[in-house]
């Protein structure tokens, strides 16, 4: 199992980037694809029409946000911890995800830079 972290910056505030990250409506529109979220410890969700799922395990408004995420029935899920930091710039985002299958490490950690991470950083450059 493997551990991942990525530094984004993006030039809106925390408390913006928080919204996006927890509203369903906002999620569907930097994703482009299907979303069931709900902003409550312990709710299952599913980005882009199943290829994500997992858990809310925690939420800090503007600060943090902590979920598991499933990798199969044969695997431990995955830890997802988002930070938030202000930045002069806007935020700063942290994105650490412990527990990736080494099998899946690479072609997870390229889809989490592309369309994840670089889905949110194009929906806030427009």
């Amino acid at each position: 199992m493997k551990s991942f972290k990525k530094y984004t910056y993006l030039p809106a505030p925390p408390e913006e980037v928080y919204l996006a990250l927890t509203k369903a409506q906002s999620i569907q529109l930097w994703t482009g694809a299907e979303v069931e979220f709900t902003e409550e410890p312990g709710a299952e969700f599913s980005f882009w029409d199943g290829d994500i799922t997992g858990k809310n395990i925690e939420f800090e408004y503007g600060k943090r946000i902590v979920q598991q995420w499933y990798f199969g029935e044969d695997n431990e899920p995955s830890i997802v911890t988002i930070k938030l930091h202000e930045d002069k710039k806007g935020t700063s985002l942290e994105f650490v995800q412990t527990n990736i299958p080494d099998e899946d490490y690479k072609d997870f950690t390229e889809g989490i830079e592309e369309y994840y991470l670089g889905g949110l950083v194009d929906f806030f450059d427009e």
